[in-house]
């Protein structure tokens, strides 16, 4: 397994991460362990979650990712040695400001209690606040560095306006800097990314841990009809948005790319991914052994020049 450096945090991180909203939602305890332990079987060290990971779901409160999380590793076996852990805090309003410093603060000693562990290893602001001063952001988490709660932290939904400017107060202060961005990146969803973000990322050295790296799902190409969507939990809330014209033509081209290649279009998918500059490590989920089966080939898969053409043309913007 080839590993990358992750922003200029000094994280090694596998070139996929798993991404962690399915434990304890769509996919039960039981398969949740079963999936990680196949993720660090297969050479991979990274899984991202969130305090709020799944509180949409009826009756739950949010943490019940980052407990399945801490369940596991607490079986031991040298699992925390093996894994990158990343959570994120800003999500959660109901307790104030997501990013004001007493929230940070809060909210970090519950995750590690969650978590059962003793420091995050990547801490990431969900979403921005505008309500909170980024110096103010910035020194909470400055804090929990310091104080060896969190190793290096990231961001996550920030505009190339703002995380530019969070990096300039971190610079004018001395502060840690955000060193990962989290955003949203697909062959769907291309233009905002492209645009803006990945000059900022490529120019300053940040990480890209970007997600929806398979839009929900919709990029495997089991989704090709509003019927289609109907029949899974995820498909009738998200995947509808991408059941149009631009979305049905990259359909097609993953379509034609898995003729060419004898690829699944999920691994065609994220190979492309993989093949973007700046981009550091895809967040992917999945919620059996199968479909992780499929994903880890993807990070083995190199895509020949014809191919990626294929696909520059099916999704371009």
């Amino acid at each position: 397994m080839e590993f990358r450096e992750l922003g200029r945090s000094g994280l090694k991180v596998s070139p996929l991460c798993f991404g962690g909203n399915v434990f304890g939602w769509t996919a039960d305890e039981k398969t949740s362990f079963a999936l990680m332990d196949a993720w660090v079987a297969a050479g991979f060290n990274f899984i991202d979650t969130a305090d709020t990971y799944s509180r949409w779901v009826p009756g739950h409160k949010g943490g019940e990712s980052e407990a399945v999380i801490g369940r596991w590793l607490a079986q031991g076996g040298g699992r925390r040695d093996k894994v990158i852990i990343a959570t994120k805090v800003g999500m959660d309003l109901s307790k104030g400001p997501g990013l004001a410093p007493a929230r940070i603060r809060e909210a970090a000693d519950e995750s590690l209690q969650r978590l059962g562990i003793d420091c995050i290893d990547l801490y990431q602001a969900h979403q921005d606040d505008k309500d909170t001063p980024l110096e103010e952001t910035l020194g909470a988490f400055a804090d929990l560095v310091k104080a060896g709660k969190v190793r290096a932290i990231g961001a996550s939904n920030y505009t190339a306006p703002r995380l530019a400017e969070a990096l300039a107060v971190s610079r004018k202060l001395g502060l840690p800097r955000y060193e990962s961005l989290q955003p949203l990146y697909n062959l769907y969803d291309r233009a905002v990314f492209e645009a803006e973000l990945q000059p900022l990322c490529l120019k300053e050295g940040i990480g890209v841990i970007n997600f929806y790296a398979l839009a929900a799902g919709f990029l495997t190409g089991k989704y090709r009809t509003p019927e289609d969507a109907g029949k899974s939990k995820r498909g009738a809330s998200t995947v509808g948005k991408y059941l149009n014209e631009r979305g049905l033509k990259v359909l097609a081209g993953l379509d034609e790319a898995a003729r060419r290649t004898g690829q699944s279009p999920a691994r065609l998918a994220i190979a492309w991914n993989l093949s973007r500059p700046g981009v550091t490590a895809p967040i992917v989920s999945a919620t059996s052994l199968a479909q992780l089966e499929d994903i880890v080939q993807a990070a083995r898969l190199k895509l020949d020049a014809a191919t990626l053409d294929v696909l520059e043309l099916a999704s371009a913007q």
